[in-house]
């Protein structure tokens, strides 16, 4: 086949594949043999359909080819014939062995006899062989794997694992140029042609004086998605797409609006006016920059016939447009004080900003006391910025006086006009979350998002005058984002959520104005912007579909994928001309790039991300030259026009792993989170001199005297302005007269107040009182119903889905408690709301922990969940099992003792790969799927009673009943570092005392619990950060353990009282007495022996008892939260100086 025929094939590929003739797709790879599908291949092989699998490959390849294709149809007939023996199908079995695999008899005799005997066997796992056989999905995968590196290296599919990159719909592009240059050719041309079929030449006829007919849609190439042909990135379909070429159904997306006039949009521009100035807009079919001179691309067609636009992006022709310079009607109905000012000339001049005008200096910290989930600085006041937390709490902060001016907790303001659903969502439970805080364009409004329906809308006119304006049920579930935009010359807010819709509401009213619904999966975030007068939405959603939106009912303009199909945010750079996106996938690669617009396409791919990100990364722009984004403790930043990392912002460290970050207006200021449930305010040189300005203003006591002056006024500006001329709003005018930017954020008349308000601040240790809990009125609490034996409970465990909690018992039995998802537990989670079920299979069998030869009161017992909640490998001092927590069964037993295994925990990368604490002190690094000990680690004196690996530094730390930590590095299993913990003067700990350790969220600090002390160290060198030590007069510490987001410490105690503390500072701020969860029963001795916290509830955990009862508390509803956090000079027990609380050994 010559060349240019082969590539006719990948063009007609491409068109079936758009059209979505999936079957006819893979029918023509196969026949044409020119590409391998490879996701398609993993499709039928994970579903098991063996004949299409063989059918598909024997278009590439045969049995008798080569080793490589030999030993790949071996592998698929061979599992086909396992799975058949595990269904107990004797006659398949025997089938496939006489048609399938006995051709491979004459290449190995003895393997295929072997293979026959298996028929003999009552489980084919008998056969030492196949002993680690798992269940059929595992098997396949497994496979799948060794399949790819065949395919990968056989010689016959080189070349054929890769496409041409194509733009989309290339052969309709095509189609569309040819039957332009026709028109072009016809000695005739009409204004408006009427082409109906593609089997001849066009030609138009004779002009008879009749009216030209009315435009119409082409059927034939109508029918051309209207994004559909973007093909989604990593789709399996099989192009990956290039530049994007902008086909007429494209570039008319917003060309091409409704001209039915909806009344929320009747003040709109004329649809006739909007084809004259938008663009042809592809896929993220914006209009060029609104410059003097637009460039358009056009065919050489009558320049009288707007609908005659067969051209795309592949066309040569343009034509120069020029329109007048100034400002858009619709800006000119905006309030004056946020209108963009255009400077003629400046659109296209970078200003030389270099790496040294970012901020770096950290003039302010902020103690907002819980984990900071999103920001945003007023775009006027420059000072003021917006906190939004996990717990629901938005704080405003003016940060040269680190003053928090106002704070409101998550309170529904008017529950009986909420919806059913969202009222029953919480009398479960009165807590949200925090999704997005943002400014309205002239900072008189903020919107707040929330996790549960609701939406918060606040007025705001200068100092703390901070009311409530609308309270908005938005959206059913989790409010994901929210975003202001001006659709038809009025303020609204743009809203998405769980509930798969986009909705636009009035910001006076509250009235809703449109829903938007396309989406497949809970939108993520939304993105509103303008340009040439035209209004639009981006929105992406959890799946990583990137869809956009009309003011109209039409539909979605735009759907493809975002890279790596990634929870996205989208944002514009300040002067509205450059769109870039941010996101991070399920594996927590994460991606940061630009689009280009005219293309629809991703123009730029930003290197320096991380690959196992934590969270989703967020970003921000500043200056129309840098982007930012909060990832691996630091701050990481690009310059626009290079891919390539320009520098990183360390902050003087203690940043999140993932943290949030916001630019102001001028750039000049950057507010990062920190670990501490804190915020930095960082600074570049002017916007260090403008907090210096501020607060030498605001000691000037002829200041305070001054009166009122203008609320709202501009801060002067330092550096160049972020917001050249160009479409964004809420800008403000960077004209302003000087005498107007004295004010201290936009009210002097707060400043006779900050006098009493930081003495206020100084009296707070006077004040602060230990939340102490003494009745079971103060919190809530469940006591987990069971119906079998009692015995105490010695491990315990939630999935980490959090929706089960999973114990070991004494006796080596294991239990499982489920919650269901229903009306009272919308989530399925594990509350105390709703009791769960004791679980069992229907088999009725427990799993049970082999104990034959084991003194159970010298074992000590131990288990590890898998990531996806499939196995537990667990072990009572015998064998280690291997158990499947859907059906219980025991999947293998190894490792006899002695020695006994101790501890046990799976390696974060590979489930295959498990670490073994043992009795005599060792750590077996062990392959379950080859069953061998890879490496041996010695270095404790006693058991080994904690393991706890770290993505982050690559390493294995350990701990043991020597009260001694070791750090093993990962790539080579050496030991690093170890020190002996400092066992407080006067205390006695037993022989064998557990020391048990966990990573924090950081996966750099570990958390370390004896019963004699907690304390925190720096895993990568062991230096002691923190440690607190019982009073003398407190009983043993039993367990301890932090709470999912690492904020909050819950420690157990011999007593039966439990302690909450800071996870930094180690300061006790609320303590559980017994009597408030514990039945009053003075003759029995009950506390709690193990100490389990919720995956993804920071203010739940779960108790295992001596009687074998399990507890799970929570705070009260009212309340939200365990205590509040002490001041700095205010402590209970001793906090022991890190300097001398480690014996270093290494």
């Amino acid at each position: 086949m010559t060349s240019l025929s082969r590539e006719l094939v990948f063009l007609i590929l491409q068109f079936l594949d758009e059209e979505k003739h999936k079957e006819t797709v893979h029918k023509l790879e196969k026949e044409s043999g020119f590409f391998f599908n490879m996701r398609y291949f993993e499709e039928c092989v994970t579903n098991g359909e063996w004949e299409e699998v063989e059918n598909y490959l024997s278009g590439f390849t045969m049995v008798e080819d080569n080793r490589y294709s030999m030993k790949m149809f071996f592998e698929i007939r061979k599992q086909k014939y396992l799975e058949a023996l595990d269904k107990h199908d004797g006659p398949k079995a025997v089938e496939i062995l006489k048609k399938d695999l006995k051709v491979f008899s004459t290449f190995n005799e003895d393997l295929f006899k072997e293979i026959t005997l298996l028929l003999t066997l009552g489980d084919f796992r008998e056969n030492e062989q196949l002993s680690k056989y798992g269940d059929t999905k595992s098997a396949r995968a497994i496979m799948l794997v060794e399949l790819k590196k065949l395919i990968e290296a056989n010689p016959l599919f080189r070349d054929k694992l890769q496409l041409p990159t194509l733009k989309n719909s290339r052969l309709r592009t095509l189609i569309n140029q040819s039957l332009n240059w026709q028109h072009q050719l016809c000695k005739n041309p009409k204004p408006n042609p009427d082409i109906k079929t593609l089997f001849v030449d066009h030609s138009c006829g004779q002009h008879n004086g009749a009216r030209a007919p009315s435009p119409v849609t082409h059927p034939l190439m109508g029918s051309m998605p209207k994004i559909g042909g973007l093909l989604p990135i990593g789709a399996h379909g099989p192009f990956q797409p290039g530049p994007a070429p902008l086909t007429a159904s494209l570039a008319g997306w917003m060309a091409n609006p409704s001209s039915i006039a909806h009344p929320a949009a009747s003040g709109g521009p004329h649809p006739s006016l909007i084809a004259q100035q938008a663009a042809p807009g592809g896929p993220m079919g914006l209009a060029p920059p609104s410059n003097t001179v637009s460039m358009l691309k056009r065919p050489r067609s009558p320049l009288n016939n707007p609908t005659l636009d067969y051209q795309t992006a592949d066309s040569e022709h343009a034509l120069k447009r020029s329109r007048p310079f100034g400002i858009s009607e619709e800006v000119n109905d905006l309030p004056v004080n946020i209108l963009p000012v255009s400077y003629p000339g400046q659109m296209h001049v970078l200003a030389a900003y270099g790496s040294d005008d970012l901020p770096r200096i950290v003039v302010a910290n902020l103690n907002q006391g819980s984990a900071i989930k999103s920001m945003d600085f007023h775009p006027v006041q420059l000072t003021l910025l917006l906190v939004g937390t996990n717990i629901g709490d938005i704080a405003l902060w003016e940060v040269c006086s680190k003053e928090r001016l106002a704070l409101r907790n998550f309170k529904v303001w008017d529950l009986a006009s909420c919806t059913s659903t969202l009222q029953s969502s919480l009398a479960n439970e009165y807590t949200a979350s925090v999704n997005r805080v943002i400014w309205s364009p002239d900072g008189s409004f903020c919107g707040v998002a929330y996790s549960k329906h609701i939406v918060h809308v606040y007025s705001y006119q200068g100092g703390n005058d901070f009311k409530n304006h609308l309270e908005i049920d938005a959206h059913v579930g989790n409010v994901s984002d929210l975003a202001f935009s001006h659709p038809n010359k009025q303020l609204a807010l743009v809203t998405c959520g769980e509930d798969k819709t986009i909705k636009v509401w009035d910001a006076a009213t509250g009235s809703k104005l449109y829903t938007f619904e396309g989406h497949e999966a809970p939108v993520y975030s939304v993105c509103p912007h303008y340009k040439e007068n035209i209004q639009f939405i981006f929105s992406t959603s959890i799946d990583g579909k990137i869809k956009a939106w009309l003011y109209d009912n039409v539909g979605s303009r735009v759907d493809y994928d975002a890279p790596g199909r990634s929870c996205t945010t989208m944002a514009y750079s300040g002067n509205g001309t450059r769109l870039f996106s941010c996101g991070t996938s399920k594996d927590g690669e994460s991606y940061i790039v630009e689009w280009n617009e005219s293309e629809g396409a991703v123009k730029r791919s930003y290197h320096g991300l991380g690959k196992r990100s934590v969270g989703v990364v967020q970003f921000d722009t500043t200056k129309n030259r840098f982007l930012a984004a909060g990832d691996e403790f630091v701050i990481k930043i690009w310059d626009m026009n290079d891919t390539n990392l320009l520098t990183t912002i360390d902050a003087e460290g203690g940043l999140s792993a993932s943290p949030c970050i916001r630019f102001n207006k001028e750039g000049i200021l950057l507010a990062v989170s920190t670990s501490e449930n804190g915020v930095k305010i960082l600074a570049n040189a002017d916007g260090a001199r403008m907090m210096r300005a501020i607060e030498s203003r605001s000691l000037d006591p002829s200041r305070l005297a001054c009166g009122s002056v203008a609320r709202a006024p501009m801060i002067p500006t330092y550096g160049a302005s972020s917001s050249n001329a160009g479409p964004t709003i809420g800008v403000a005018d960077r004209n302003a007269p000087p005498t107007t930017t004295v004010a201290l954020n936009g009210d002097v008349l707060s400043l006779p107040d900050v006098k009493p308000r930081i003495s206020n601040e100084l009296d707070k240790s006077k004040i602060w009182r230990l939340s102490e809990i003494n009745e079971p009125s103060q919190l809530r609490t469940l006591q987990l119903p069971d119906s079998m034996l009692a015995v105490r409970i010695i491990r315990l465990i939630y999935t980490n889905s959090g929706s089960a909690i999973l114990s070991l018992a004494y006796n080596a039995v294991h239990k499982l408690w489920k919650w269901k998802k229903n009306e009272g537990n919308l989530t399925g989670k594990a509350t105390t709301a709703v009791p769960p079920q004791l679980w069992q299979p229907s088999s009725g069998i427990l799993m049970t922990n082999d104990i034959s030869e084991t003194n159970l009161e010298e074992a000590v017992p131990c288990f590890a969940l898998s990531k996806n909640d499939s196995y537990v490998m667990s072990a009572s001092g015998g064998k280690i099992s291997l158990f499947n927590m859907m059906t219980f069964k025991t999947m293998t037993t190894f490792m006899s003792p002695p020695p006994a295994a101790t501890y046990l925990a799976f390696h974060p990368k590979d489930n295959n790969v498990v670490a073994i604490g043992m009795e005599d002190s060792t750590i077996h690094i062990y392959n379950v799927r080859i069953d061998e000990v890879k490496n041996k680690l010695v270095g404790h004196l006693k058991r080994v009673t904690g393991l706890a690996f770290s993505n982050v530094l690559r390493v294995l730390v350990s701990s043991g009943a020597d009260a001694q930590i070791c750090v093993w590095s990962t790539d080579d299993w050496v030991k690093k570092v170890s020190k002996f913990l400092q066992i407080p003067s006067g205390r006695a700990p037993k022989p064998l005392a557990q020391t048990r350790i966990q990573f924090h969220q950081d996966q750099t600090h570990v958390l370390v619990v004896h019963e004699t002390l907690i304390a925190v160290y720096e895993a990568s060198k062991l230096d002691c950060i923190n440690q607190w030590v019982p009073r003398e007069s407190s009983s043993a510490i039993t367990d301890a353990t932090y709470s999912c987001d690492s904020q909050l410490i819950y420690a157990s105690f011999e007593d039966g009282s439990i302690c909450v503390l800071t996870g930094a500072a180690l300061k006790l701020r609320c303590q559980i007495n017994p009597a408030a969860y514990l039945p009053s029963n003075p003759s029995s001795r009950l506390h709690p022996l193990v100490i389990a916290a919720h995956p993804s509830e920071p203010n739940q955990f779960a108790l295992g008892i001596t009687d074998g009862g399990i507890h799970v508390l929570e705070p009260l509803e009212s309340e939200g939260k365990w205590g509040d956090a002490p001041p700095d000079d205010i402590s209970s027990g001793y906090n022991i100086p890190p300097v001398a609380s480690g014996v270093d050994k290494s």
